[in-house]
């Protein structure tokens, strides 16, 4: 399980029959804090690798953003390759089961999108109280 912020514009691809697959770097903090004889430990920021498929993919590819605060559940994969040089290198991932995103709404739609309704979409029509009638408070 990871709380974190997305570092990059997700990269999205389709893979053999349409399945869509996402990747996207989250950065996860440990907050610093001080010792009691005086010493600060500073915060820490570790990125992750995460990859989601199918349904999850195309959620990311429509509303996830560089920035924006997402909750991840998943499974760790190690991978191990040889380049063409013969460099061995390992890799770390997240296999995303399950994703939330945490970034409220009004932050993720674009200035000037606010609609008259208390919903996103929603017409000041479709709106019974109307604008006029919303208590201040």
């Amino acid at each position: 399980m990871l709380i974190g912020n997305v570092g990059r514009e997700p990269e999205v691809r389709y893979v053999d029959q349409g399945v869509a697959v996402a990747r996207l770097s989250l950065a996860t903090t440990e907050r610093g804090y001080t010792l009691s004889n005086g010493t600060k430990v500073p915060d820490r920021t570790d990125w992750h690798n995460v990859i989601l498929w199918r349904r999850l993919a195309e959620i990311v590819e429509k509303y996830v953003h560089k920035g924006d605060k997402l909750y991840i559940e998943g499974r760790v994969r190690y991978t191990v390759y040889d380049d063409k040089q013969g460099k061995r290198h390992s890799v770390t991932e997240i296999w995303a089961d399950n994703m939330e995103m945490l970034t409220p709404k009004v932050s993720q739609m674009p200035q000037g999108t606010e609609t008259a309704g208390n919903e996103p979409g929603m017409s000041g029509a479709q709106n019974p109280i109307g604008r006029e009638n919303v208590a201040p408070f």
